[in-house]
């Protein structure tokens, strides 16, 4: 980016780096070339060239610490175009890359060591915690070089799932669990095929709130949720970064939880044991299958136990993110009651 810019406060420097600045006056209103793509509001390093009174010998110029304070106005700039592009599944499996927008989710992505590769801002739209995580963003662009850019409430509607949504928005490399992951693990959760982004952010949350240890999501009959929704952040309130999720194959998951030695309980409306009749204080693994479709074959055949939650009124069934809350509040329930000191005699 070339462009001409009033220098002040800069320092100056000759070809072996010792300070010059008697001709400092002579050095205004030059023409700067960054030295890499410049993200607006990011102190940078930039150079030029400059000839000695001679007219033969370059002289280095760095200007230090230029922040340049002009938010990106336009719907059409290429990292807007972009950020709307990443919407699409599509996309984001393309290029790896997912979106996390609103103050919370934003902050639960920094405090777990999440680095973006680019950041935007909206000033107009932050509240006094927006402006404490967007410091924290300045931060990060100086320790990890991550651009920050500043955008105009216009800029920022176009590209937020849900609008003004605290005006900070992440763009994030892929979220990169494994099974291997998991090891140790003694409280597991599957969902197997959950097809709505907006069950499966609040099954996260849940899952945080009771302390899982990991979630693994499998393909199911629907062919599964895309763990990097912008809907499922939004849902998990950012649960989806304080949890390992994995997404694997239902044969993978079941190999490997056997392996791991971690019996599987699956819900379904047709078992005839009731959640609460099954010992759930060992290590063990939820298996939850989705509104439409239910668990998938293999993993009922795989059950260790198949359990149901009765229903007593007209309805026949509960909603996939309520039914998974029931079960995994059982095994809290009967892990807590577990470690109860005994009534004395």
């Amino acid at each position: 980016m070339d462009g001409r810019f009033s220098i002040g406060g800069l320092s100056r420097f000759d070809s072996d780096g010792r300070p010059a600045v008697s001709q400092l006056a002579a050095c205004r209103a030059l023409t700067v070339t960054a030295v890499q793509p410049f993200p607006t509001n990011l102190a940078n390093w930039f150079y030029c060239a400059y000839p000695d009174s001679m007219g033969k010998v370059p002289i280095g110029i760095r200007l230090l610490e230029f922040v340049m304070h002009q938010p990106i106005t336009s719907r059409q700039n290429k990292h807007v175009k972009n950020v709307v592009k990443l919407r699409q599944r599509r996309q984001r499996d393309a290029q790896q890359l997912m979106l996390v927008e609103g103050v919370r989710e934003t902050r639960q992505a920094l405090d777990s060591q999440l680095i973006p590769v680019m950041a935007f801002v909206c000033p107009p739209l932050l509240n006094g915690e927006g402006e404490r995580v967007t410091a924290a963003l300045r931060q990060l662009s100086q320790t990890h070089d991550v651009p920050v850019l500043e955008v105009t409430p216009p800029v920022y509607a176009k590209m937020a799932v849900r609008g003004q949504s605290g005006g900070l928005l992440l763009v994030l490399p892929y979220l990169r669990h494994t099974l291997a992951d998991l090891s140790g693990a003694s409280f597991l959760l599957v969902v197997d095929g959950g097809e709505k982004p907006g069950n499966l952010g609040a099954i996260l949350r849940t899952a945080d709130a009771a302390g899982v240890d990991g979630v693994i999501v499998t393909e199911g009959g629907a062919g599964g949720t895309d763990i990097h929704n912008p809907n499922v952040v939004r849902a998990s309130l950012g649960a989806l970064f304080t949890l390992p999720v994995v997404a694997a194959s239902t044969t993978e998951a079941i190999a490997w939880l056997r392996q791991a030695q971690i019996s599987i309980i699956a819900a379904t409306p047709d078992a005839e044991t009731r959640y609460t009749a099954v010992n759930l204080t060992p290590p063990v693994t939820l298996a939850m299958g989705s509104e439409a479709f239910g668990l998938g074959p293999e993993w009922l055949a795989a059950a260790d136990e198949n359990v149901t939650i009765p229903m007593h009124g007209v309805v026949d069934s509960l909603n996939l993110s309520a039914a998974t809350a029931v079960l995994l509040y059982e095994v809290v329930r009967q892990r807590s009651t577990l470690s109860l000191p005994k009534a004395a005699a």
